[in-house]
């Protein structure tokens, strides 16, 4: 088959819209299920890149949490300890296969942004990881290959309709690749820079003590970026994203952004948090939205006389904002990765309240020196990469 014909494009007046193959070939996808749509299609081939190339890069199975043409998660499958398995609400599956771990680390980096999203695994889809993404909202899934339990599990999803899509791993693009935008024809090489050890080689810092975990960190914050809508700021920490900014036109926006969803990943594993007691039956979803409400600014939304029953078994304290700050504290050796050169130090200065130790940056501004400067009063480590990573 070259070509699938899909519903409508990225909205419903848009049409007609179908994929297909211009020189006639062979599409490289094959639906096993449902009936992806355009945007479907879009996040899902953005997302197998990324898994594959994190795969490469690493040796470790991956997955990532699509929304929207950018990843909101994205992690290689490294064990879960407690904590982080009880707010990735997966502490009652067990110990999960490593493909399994590596999408509820995806996918519990920022649940928000999870919601309904679309999934790419690295590897075949096993049955855990099948387990997991059956009692989550999502709009579909692509991978390699589906175990044939798992593929039964996926299949109920939605009432029958869920997404499942396989793509050919050996699948090789174009070189050249196109898009039209106002009926005019785009064309550029196909973006196949390989993030590795060399490229992570320039630092400029005086501290230039770097661990083999923060070299994977850089990677895979390298490699998210690639595949995020640009401007684009991502925040690593201990083999996952934990703060994704996306589409900014300002640098210092990407960072705020990407650093409140890095201190949100953070604050939920706090004493406060973990020791909130819910009302019985409550969703994850609600659940997640209850957190994401109370450890932010207008925790009286859901602390309010009259709200508060609805989702706690008895009034939490508030968070205040000198507990937060004291628990923020602790969050250390966290890894940023930025798609362009920091022009300022403002950058540095909101990356270091939220941990970050080690930073990768194409370089290249005409303050670069100020940059520095900031990165050594702090005692980070800084790589320059040369290369720039804007992806639109």
């Amino acid at each position: 088959m070259n070509e699938i014909e899909l519903k409508y494009g990225c909205n419903p007046n848009q049409k007609p819209s179908r994929i297909f193959m211009e020189d006639g070939s062979a599409l490289p996808v094959t639906v096993l299920n449902g009936k992806p749509g355009y945007i479907n299609f879009l996040d899902a081939f953005n997302g197998w890149q990324l898994v594959k190339e994190l795969k490469e890069a690493t040796g470790l199975p991956a997955a990532t949490s699509f929304k929207h043409v950018s990843p909101a998660g994205a992690a290689v499958g490294l064990p879960l300890d407690e904590t982080l398995a009880k707010i990735y609400w997966v502490d009652d599956l067990g110990e999960l296969s490593p493909l399994a771990s590596a999408y509820a680390r995806a996918r519990g980096a920022d649940r928000m942004s999870s919601f309904g999203d679309f999934i790419a695994l690295s590897d075949v889809c096993d049955v855990d990881t099948a387990r997991l993404i059956k009692r989550e909202v999502s709009d579909g899934v692509i991978a390699p290959g589906y175990e044939p339990e798992a593929l039964e599990l996926l299949k109920e999803k939605k009432k029958g309709a869920y997404a499942i899509i396989q793509i050919d791993e050996n699948y090789v693009p174009n070189p050249l690749e196109r898009k039209q935008v106002y009926g005019i024809t785009f064309e550029q090489g196909r973006n196949e820079l390989d993030i590795n050890g060399e490229l992570l080689s320039n630092f400029v810092t005086e501290n230039k003590e770097v661990t083999e975990a923060a070299l994977i960190d850089m990677k895979i914050a390298l490699i998210t970026l690639k595949y995020t809508q640009s401007n684009s700021v991502c925040y690593v920490k201990n083999g996952q994203a934990i703060g994704i900014g996306a589409g900014q036109q300002s640098r210092i926006h990407c960072t705020r952004l990407a650093g409140q969803k890095a201190d949100n990943w953070f604050l939920r594993q706090s004493p406060q948090v973990m020791g909130l007691e819910f009302v019985d039956g409550l969703s994850r979803a609600n659940r997640d939205n209850a957190i994401d409400l109370y450890i932010g600014d207008e925790y009286m939304d859901v602390l309010a006389d009259g709200a508060w029953e609805n989702v706690f078994k008895t009034k939490p304290a508030v968070f205040t904002a000198a507990e937060k700050r004291a628990w923020l504290d602790q969050n250390q050796n966290v890894t940023l990765g930025s798609d362009a050169f920091s022009p300022f130090s403002d950058n540095v200065e909101r990356a270091f309240k939220s941990g970050v130790k080690y930073i990768a940056q194409p370089g290249g501004s005409v303050r670069d020196a100020e940059v520095i400067e900031c990165c050594n009063k702090h005692d980070m480590v800084m790589a320059f990469t040369g290369i720039r990573l804007f992806h639109h």
